[in-house]
């Protein structure tokens, strides 16, 4: 199974996962143009697509899946709550194109096995996803204001997690962002902190994880490298080290590298 973030990041994400037979997209959040342009440089056609998984109906994880599925038929996994709640601005998604998917509750595409879980978010009923082929399994998992037992729970035994890292705290508190958009983002349905995210980390590496990919940085609370730092720091301070456990950046505006998971790793 591969694995690669096409973009990732307030305005807009989309990655890719696949594996001999399937290929799937979670979340097509940027221009159907663009999306179909970073097909390109991993040499795919979106109409190889086996389905676009949707985390929630925000519209920078939504913005391409109509065109996606009219110009491509690709088909359009998400769950009841977020085909209600989508924006209008998508367009009509075709009805052969529409798949309703439960949460919690797993689900196959061609053999790759997918489990949609709940996270906490403020959207209709956003997931994360966690992928099995073969004998590999990932996860991915963005707009997460917090992490549970539960959400720890879902990830456990991936080998690679996609995880958000939005913001430094401190660059949030401190920045322009008026008061109600600040307390949204830092409350228990906003979005994950470098220094949560760390902490995320020192227990998922107890449960399997070899890498770790930090996504949906914030343009305007963050930067890349202090996200990595943060995060590093923290696992350091738990004698988790570099050559133990791989941290990298998905960015918001180029594609990202291509991992491998296999058993293992």
């Amino acid at each position: 199974m591969r694995f690669c973030p096409l973009y990732s990041g307030s305005s807009g994400n989309a990655s890719l996962v696949w594996d001999d037979k399937t290929r799937v997209l979670v979340d097509a959040g940027l221009s159907a143009k663009t999306i179909v342009n970073a097909l390109s440089v991993l040499d795919m056609t979106p109409d190889a697509l086996d389905g676009v998984l949707v985390t929630h109906e925000h519209i920078d994880h939504v913005k391409g899946i109509g065109v996606l599925a009219r110009k491509y038929s690709v088909p359009i996994y998400a769950n009841e709550a977020t085909w209600r709640a989508m924006p209008e601005s998508i367009g009509k998604v075709p009805d052969e194109c529409v798949r309703i998917i439960t949460s919690d509750t797993d689900f196959y595409i061609n053999d790759m096995n997918i489990l949609p879980f709940r996270t906490p978010h403020d959207a209709a009923e956003s997931v994360g996803y966690t992928f099995y082929s073969k004998c590999a399994q990932m996860s991915t998992v963005t707009d997460i204001g917090h992490v549970d037992a539960r959400l720890i729970n879902a990830l456990c035994g991936s080998s690679l997690v996609l995880i958000e890292s939005n913001h430094d705290v401190e660059m949030l508190k401190a920045g322009g962002y008026p008061y109600p958009l600040k307390r949204r983002i830092l409350g228990e349905n906003g979005h994950l902190s470098n220094g949560d995210c760390g902490i995320a980390l020192t227990k998922l590496f107890r449960n399997g994880l070899k890498t770790a990919v930090l996504g949906h940085l914030s343009l305007d609370n963050n930067l890349e490298p202090l996200a990595y730092e943060t995060v590093r720091g923290i696992l350091n301070s738990d004698g988790i080290y570099e050559n133990m456990l791989d941290v990298s950046i998905a960015h918001r505006d180029r594609i990202g590298a291509i991992y491998e998971i296999s058993e293992g790793k």
